[in-house]
């Protein structure tokens, strides 16, 4: 038996009742892009490798254009990606590649060939940052079905945003989002999608989601632009002299200032809202300063 709910993302009580949804209804939560019996097929592929003889599967109500976001029983995370979220994101990411030509360096951020790697590399992403230290949900496995890419982690019961926090929950959290963020580059590695909804907290930590893919010749302007979404993230909310300071006490003076050259390409982002000359002068004087 498969039994579907309705959930806003980010730490809220479902919003309704259970019930089963109407194929209008399943359209408009997955944009178009999985039909009814697709979707229970999945379920019923999901309680069998889950070990499940019923799943309670609830829709996580988010703005994400790249997966159709599933919560299993309380105890699952799950994204259906399909191959036209496979063409959003290879959008999004040449995109991003301008926006780093248009900062002067080359494009950094890779593409995958369809919605299965997509889930690998998520996978493998969170078990890399595991592996160094940080925080993410626990990877469970990643798998082929009827062309879509599904993969499954731990899901955190009662989390948050970073978005729905306080600004003084923000200002609490802005050191350990940079020394988070630190111990993630000195690894060798880069989020490349930094941004409220892709840092949880859960029991009062940080967690890490939605890591993209960035090539590892572009490392060190990967490095710059996570700074720089990083302060644009907290600027707005703690202001700028309190995030340039957050992170000038994990990085130098030349990881600040490749940050500064990210700046306007990142306030064009829709999700990030950042006065970018102020930011950059700011960036400069902390540079110039340290």
């Amino acid at each position: 038996m498969i039994q579907f709910r309705q959930r806003p993302f980010g730490g809220g009580k479902p919003i309704s009742v259970e019930r089963k949804w109407s194929y209008v209804d399943i359209r408009e939560i997955v944009r178009g892009t999985v039909d009814w019996d697709e979707l229970e097929e999945i379920g019923a592929e999901l309680a069998d490798r889950l070990d499940q003889e019923s799943v309670r599967i609830e829709f996580l109500e988010a703005d994400n254009w790249l997966s159709t976001p599933l919560v299993i029983d309380d105890r699952w995370f799950v994204k259906v990606i399909t191959p036209q979220n496979a063409i959003v994101h290879a959008v999004f990411t040449g995109a991003r590649n301008l926006g780093a030509y248009s900062s002067g360096t080359p494009g950094f951020f890779n593409r995958f060939a369809g919605p299965v790697e997509m889930g690998r590399h998520e996978l493998e992403a969170t078990e890399r940052i595991r592996e160094i230290g940080l925080n993410a949900p626990a990877p469970v496995e990643a798998f082929e079905h009827d062309g879509y890419g599904i993969v499954v982690l731990e899901y955190l019961p009662d989390f948050r945003t970073f978005d729905a926090l306080s600004d003084t929950a923000v200002e609490a959290f802005a050191d350990e989002l940079f020394a988070a963020l630190k111990l993630m580059h000195d690894n060798g590695l880069a989020h490349g999608d930094l941004r409220g909804e892709n840092v949880l907290i859960a029991d009062d930590e940080l967690y890490f989601i939605d890591a993209t893919a960035v090539d590892e010749d572009g490392i060190e302007e990967a490095r710059g632009y996570d700074i720089g979404c990083a302060l644009a993230v907290l600027a707005p909310r703690i202001g700028v002299k309190a995030a340039v300071s957050a992170a000038a006490d994990g990085y130098p003076a030349s990881d600040l200032l490749t940050a500064k050259e990210f700046i306007d390409f990142i306030s064009m982002r829709p999700d990030l809202d950042v006065d970018a000359e102020l930011l950059k002068e700011e960036l400069e004087q902390q540079a110039e300063n340290g």
